[in-house]
């Protein structure tokens, strides 16, 4: 059974969608979890019900909107994918430090290949946990936005509350 919490932050609603364990296995700034539950893979899925408290996580995003940028670096994810590439991706994706994006080239280049730019960008669009896998620290090449699920005034607002 997995659970789930709608917080309110400075970026809008965040809704958490944890697993048994407290693990986040999807996340978005929305408050529609029909939304999320789409993103997770089907070996984690499950039917959601609502919760008051979904574990600590809910505490490590307020410490991260306080100013704990690294609070963030706390929280267990549980992303799947049927592919090798895109699961290494991710990993490294929770490598970028908050307050140094990198383009989506420097992504593919840091998840060990350089020409797939696609790949990485693939790896961004597909994130299920916005957040905790910080997508959102990847930009294009000439440092605009990009794409961003939530919307590209979400992706400003980590950015510039990351480089504050």
């Amino acid at each position: 059974m997995l659970k789930y919490q709608t917080m309110q932050t400075p970026a809008g609603p965040l809704t958490i969608v944890v697993g048994e364990t407290g693990g986040v296995r999807a996340a978005g700034f929305t408050d529609q979890v029909d939304e999320l539950l789409p993103l997770i893979h089907p070996s984690l899925a499950g039917e959601a019900v609502p919760a008051d408290d979904v574990g600590p996580v809910t505490g490590q995003v307020r410490s991260y909107f306080d100013g704990d940028l690294a609070a963030l670096d706390a929280v267990t994810v549980e992303q799947r994918t049927g592919g090798e590439f895109m699961a290494h991706a991710w990993q490294v994706m929770r490598d970028i430090k908050p307050g140094h994006p990198v383009t989506y080239t420097e992504f593919a280049h840091l998840a060990g290949r350089p020409a797939a730019v696609r790949g990485a960008a693939a790896a961004c669009a597909r994130n299920p946990v916005a957040l905790f896998t910080p997508c959102h620290r990847v930009l294009r090449l000439d440092g605009s936005l990009g794409g961003y699920r939530w919307g590209l005034t979400v992706k400003r607002q980590l950015l510039d509350h990351e480089a504050a």
